[in-house]
């Protein structure tokens, strides 16, 4: 009788209190969001039974860039050390290329973002610190650094009668960017500063080639590009051996996003004072989709989430339709006469619980499927130590917020059934349609911008990058919002159940 009077009183500390003993005294629900966390285990150590028949390394991984992301690192390049401070120019007077239509066969062609041109690298390690200046298949002349930077220049392609030149300047560890139509007129594209770049950087020509898309027999898909890029005389500056060109494969292959053909494989020529290269491969990020090849994204691991979802989504409404169901719901208000209050500590108790039950599965199951799928033979796409906390993290919002979408909903309904179909209608079956592939790409976008399933964008690891070419869809694990801006949907939808609930409560009847 005392609490119920502190209660009344306004002690919002022994209301919070009773709605928390209210919630672990009923056996159903704390198994319930044990069972979640199982759920969500186990529906992802099956989703990472597959073993990958392809890939025979053992642990296989990818080169991870300065900024903590699995990348590309893969070119072919003719280089020597720069000591020091110096500079190097050449002129690109043509990009040309093959690709791939049947295994066998080939056809003149260049990816959009074939590159040819002059870098700076730290050293041959894949992932180490770069800068480059280049020209591309279809986006004009690039400045590029560390693999996610890459700043416009000049548009338009080269050719004999339209030839680029391109210049790199090393002062310290700043390197700045500089294109010219004629050799004389320069202009600045950009700086990069690359910390502790080695006395020593390798610097000279490379080329590359990431997969085009093209239609075979068997449909649109990525195959194989190899790119030729012809450069005229180099002029060095600074300290230099000159003459003592090197050519190698960068990385050794093609990598995750790129292979040569059968018929056309990377070379190195010198004729006087110019220079032919072919490559194949991409100095880039790492992205999700079919240009990552045998991979898979930390999400991938958490693909049991939507089960546990919809668990948290049967308590969460359950927390108040039964008090409905068994007449308790008046003792409830009696011992918290303003109403807000109760619904608020409800929505704390159940909100604290399903973000613990995502954040303890999320923590678990990620590391936990790293290890199992590179023993599978997959690569992993290794991301920011950020990023990696904010999926985890997130996973644990996701649940906590749909958890008091699901109060919120059952309060304004008053009946279980109703609202777990409600919520698992909004929220769980557009997620399913939009990233099963079962709907257009369009319409896949347009459920994950509107409906409460844009939360979902807040376990996305993977990015979009401009200049890396693959599927930017759903079912590749892109959603249409940013990860927050997905999630801050979600909260909408949340907080006008959440407001409806409020007024609704306090107007009716018990």
């Amino acid at each position: 009788m005392s609490s119920l009077m502190k209660a009344g009183r306004g002690g919002f500390g022994q209301l919070l209190h009773s709605e928390w003993t209210k919630f672990r005294t009923v056996r159903g629900w704390v198994r319930a969001m044990i069972g979640a966390v199982l759920v969500i285990l186990l529906v992802g150590l099956v989703g990472t039974a597959a073993s990958n028949q392809s890939e025979h390394d053992a642990n296989p991984s990818l080169p991870v860039g300065p900024g903590g992301g699995a990348v590309n690192d893969n070119f072919y390049f003719v280089h020597q050390p720069l000591r020091g401070d110096g500079s190097i120019t050449v002129s690109v007077t043509s990009l040309t290329g093959v690709i791939a239509t049947e295994p066998k066969s080939t056809k003149p062609g260049v990816s959009p973002w074939a590159k040819a041109g002059i870098i700076v690298k730290d050293n041959l390690e894949q992932g180490s610190a770069y800068a480059a200046m280049m020209v591309t298949g279809a986006h004009g002349v690039r400045m590029q650094h560390n693999y996610t930077e890459d700043k416009a220049g000049g548009s338009g392609n080269v050719s004999e009668q339209s030839p680029r030149w391109l210049r790199l300047n090393r002062s310290g560890d700043t390197i700045t960017g500089y294109e010219s139509a004629d050799g004389t007129k320069w202009t600045e594209v950009g700086t990069a500063r690359l910390p502790g770049l080695s006395s020593a950087a390798e610097a000279g020509l490379f080329v590359t080639s990431p997969s085009a898309v093209e239609e075979t027999s068997t449909g649109a898909g990525f195959g194989p590009a190899v790119a030729t890029g012809s450069f005229g005389e180099v002029a060095l500056g600074g300290q230099w051996n000159e003459g003592s060109w090197k050519d190698e494969q960068v990385g050794g292959d093609a990598g995750t996003s790129g292979s040569y053909t059968q018929t056309t494989k990377g070379k190195y020529t010198k004729s006087g004072t110019s220079y032919t290269l072919a490559g194949a491969g991409d100095i880039a990020p790492v992205v999700g989709g079919p240009a990552m090849g045998p991979g898979i994204t930390i999400e991938n691991f958490l693909v049991g989430a939507f089960a546990g979802l919809i668990v948290v989504i049967v308590v969460g409404t359950g927390f108040i339709t039964v008090e409905y169901r068994r007449g308790l719901i008046g003792v409830t208000l009696a011992a918290g006469p303003r109403r807000c209050r109760v619904l608020v500590a409800k929505a704390i108790v159940v909100g604290t619980l399903s973000f613990i039950v995502g954040l303890i599965a999320a923590a678990v199951m990620i590391p936990l499927g790293e290890n199992r799928a590179r023993a599978n033979g997959f690569y992993v796409l290794t991301v920011p130590t950020q990023t990696e906390l904010r999926v985890m993290v997130g996973t644990g919002l996701l649940l906590a917020v749909a958890g008091v979408l699901a109060l919120a909903v059952g309060t304004i309904l008053r009946r279980s059934a109703s609202a777990i179909t409600v919520v698992v209608a909004g929220m769980v079956l557009p997620y399913i349609l939009a990233t099963a592939s079962v709907l257009p790409t369009g319409a896949s976008d347009w459920l994950l911008r509107v409906t409460p399933a844009a939360g979902f964008a807040i376990q996305q690891s993977v990015q979009h990058y401009e200049h890396v070419l693959t599927t930017y869809t759903p079912a590749s694990g892109y959603f249409p919002l940013a990860p927050w801006a997905g999630f801050a949907v979600l909260c909408a939808y949340t907080a006008l159940a959440f407001a409806t609930a409020v007024v609704l409560l306090r107007r009716r009847d018990v």
